[in-house]
Order: C-alpha cells, then structure tokens, then sequence
C-alpha cells in the first residue's frame, strides 16, 4: 500500500493538505464558539440553535447546487479556492463580534464556503486519480481531514491552559487560513471532457425513485430531527463541569475515535448488512442521549459517554450514504445522493432550533429526550419499513417492504 501511496498524483496530497490545515482550523475554533457565546455575547441555547441549524442546513444544501455546477462547466479550481478562502477569512472576524447577529453572519459565510467546496472538490479528487487508486485517494483525503479535526482542538486547548483569551485564538486562525488559500492557488485544472448534451440536464425528480428509497429519506429525515447540532453536546458539557480549557480536548477525542474506527466498522456493513448497522447506531445514537440528558456532574461515565458517540459516528456516517447507493437505481445515484443532502441539510435547522428552544425553555434532560425518541422512532421504522433481500442481510442489499 505505501508503494501506491507514493504513486498518488500530486493533487490528491495537495488537497488532503488544504483539508487538513483548514479543519485544524475550523475544528480550532468550532468547540470555543458555545462557550463564547454564552461568557461574551450572553446568548443561551437558542441562539446557538438558530445559528448552528441556518448554518449547516446552508452547507448541506448548497453541495448539491455546486456538483451540478460542476457537472456543468467541467470547472473545479476556481470553487475549491473561494469556497476555502471564504470560510478561511470569515473565522477570524469572531473577534470583533459584539452579538450574536453577526456571529450568525460569520457561520453563515463559513458553510456557505464549505457547501460551495464540497462537490467541487470531490470531483477533483475523482478526475485525478486513476479508477485503480481512486478508493485510496478518498481514503487518504479522509484520514487528513480527520487528522485536523483532531489536530485543531489539541491547539485550542493548549492555548486555552496557557491563558491565551477567546477573542485571540479567534484572530490567530487567520494563519492556517493564508496557508489554506496559498495551497489552494497550487492547484492545478485537470482536464476533463465536456458532458453530453443530454447529462446537461439535472432531473430533480423523486416520484420515480424505488419506494423503498423515499421511505429511506423519511426515516433519515425523522432520525436528523433529532440529530441537532454538536455544540449542544459540548455546551451540555461544560455544563456538567467540564473545564473550560478541557471541552476542546473532549470534542478532539471524539474526532480521534471517529478516525481510528470508521473504515472498520464501514467496512463491516458490507458483510453485516447496511440495516443492521445503521439500526445498531441509531439505538445507540438513542442511548447516549438519554444518558447525557440524565447524568448529573462530571465523572468517567461522562468521557466514556463521548467516546461512545465517536463510535456511533464511526458506525452511521458512512454507512448511512452506503444505504442510498444500495436503494437508488445506478443512473440516479447523483440525484439521490442530492436528495440525501437535502433531507438532512433541511432537517437541521429544525432540530436545532427546536433543541434550543426546549433546552432554554424547559431543561436539558427535555431537549435530551426528544432527540432519544426519533432516533428509536427512526430504528423502529427502519426495521419495518426497509427490509433486506436475504434474510441474513449479509450483502446490505435492501429493497421495498411492501
């Protein structure tokens, strides 16, 4: 394997470099930005809701809109380099927010980048590398944008405990954010045929997608509305007596154990079976919820219960995205896929707001247990709704119940 490694054209590593800087980055300021809102923009949970739930629904979104771009024009390097730079430049600007407002604005303009980058991006990495390393040039691309979600944390922390203020970790992320824009001038525009006439086209519709597919997106859609965002994790453990210094080792951690386990347990859905997977990690998404909602301070059954959730993300986040290759018709993978994107980017502005408002409103545990309910409701309906050819479901090859 390092012998292919070696043989990987120069742009998959260039563009794992840029993920890497610019998620060491990201993930150096995502886990400040609960306990910035709260000590300097005296803002609760449901502001953190509303701007979490418009920002990641934006992203989620606007990556169906820019693989069709792309498909289109054939043109990747231009949406790579200011889809990166916008998220790049805006996080250092959180320095001068003095309410919550313009912090909306700023997370806005970061997933914005990141939904405008995403497909581009992905087919860069695709035109670049030949059919026979293709799977290890996403496989590598992964592992470094892992290793910065891992990284970026480390160094929140450590200037967290040496006393640095939020305000300036904020202003210091200007740097990787250079670096990211001067890799991303580095790379260069494949050449890559003009589409057909006919693949101009982009059929948006779903009414002709195997019923068993549309039952998928409902079930996918019930478990997201429960599924907010993972600020309210990190929020809830400051709460509980997490240090202020220790939260971004916490979300770090869980990073780590999402790296490490992930091609594994993927891996094992191909011999265990996609259903069986996905409900194993929803029941589990289930039970880390409720138990987050119920404990009362800090202890090891607190970091245990996020190394937990590592695993639960290790288990669905590729597996869920396997499902939709095994339910959609080969010649309308791409729209399902879109389809996929939609439904999740959609429900994440509802979960998040609705999250926020009982966690302010009512308590935790509330907040807690509405989030453990759909995502049992959401098992429960993939075990009736969404069964398997064989019964063993060893090949995770699923179709209609009906």
């Amino acid at each position: 394997m390092f012998e292919t490694l070696k043989r990987l054209p120069q742009t998959v590593w260039l563009i794992g470099l840029i993920s890497l800087v610019n998620d060491a980055a990201s993930d150096m300021i995502y886990p400040l930005i609960p306990l910035y809102l709260a000590s300097v923009l005296m803002a609760g949970p449901r502001t953190l809701g509303l701007i979490e739930g418009i920002a990641e629904a934006t992203a989620s979104l606007l990556k169906l809109f820019s693989g069709v771009i792309v498909d289109r024009t054939r043109r990747t390097r231009t949406w790579i380099i200011f889809g990166y730079g916008l998220a790049g430049f805006g996080r250092p600007l959180i320095a001068f927010v003095g309410s919550w407002p313009f912090l909306l604005a700023i997370r806005f303009a970061d997933r914005v980048g990141k939904g405008l980058r995403t497909s581009p991006r992905d087919a860069l990495l695709a035109a670049s590398a030949g059919a026979d390393m293709r799977g290890l040039a996403f496989g590598l691309h992964r592992a470094m944008d892992n290793a910065g979600a891992v990284l970026g944390p480390l160094v929140a922390a450590m200037l967290l405990g040496g006393g640095m203020a939020l305000e300036d970790i904020f202003l210091w992320s200007v740097v990787p954010a250079v670096l990211c824009l001067l890799l991303a001038l580095k790379i260069r525009e494949p050449e890559m045929a003009a589409p057909p006439a006919a693949a101009r086209a982009f059929d948006w519709r779903l009414g002709d997608m195997p019923p068993a597919f549309r039952r998928y997106l409902v079930i996918v859609a019930i478990f997201t509305l429960g599924n907010s965002s993972n600020m309210f994790l990190l929020l809830r453990a400051q709460e509980l007596g997490v240090p202020q210094a220790q939260v971004p080792l916490l979300w770090a951690a869980v990073s780590a154990i999402a790296t490490l386990f992930s091609t594994p347990l993927s891996a094992l859905s191909d011999r265990w079976g996609r259903r069986r997977m996905l409900l194993a990690g929803y029941l589990a998404y289930g039970i880390f919820y409720l138990a987050l909602g119920l404990i009362a301070a800090r202890g090891p059954g607190l970091y245990g219960l996020f190394a937990f959730y590592g695993l639960f993300m290790a288990a669905t986040e590729g597996v869920e995205k396997a499902m939709v290759a095994d339910l959609a018709p080969e010649a309308r993978r791409g729209t399902a896929f879109g389809w996929f994107n939609l439904v999740t980017g959609g429900m994440l502005l509802p979960a998040s707001i609705i999250f926020g408002w009982l966690y302010e409103s009512f308590s935790a545990q509330s907040a807690f247990l509405l989030s453990a309910s759909c995502s049992i409701i959401a098992a429960l309906l993939l075990m009736t709704w969404v069964k398997p050819k064989q019964p063993a479901d060893c090949a995770g090859s699923v179709q209609n119940a009906g």
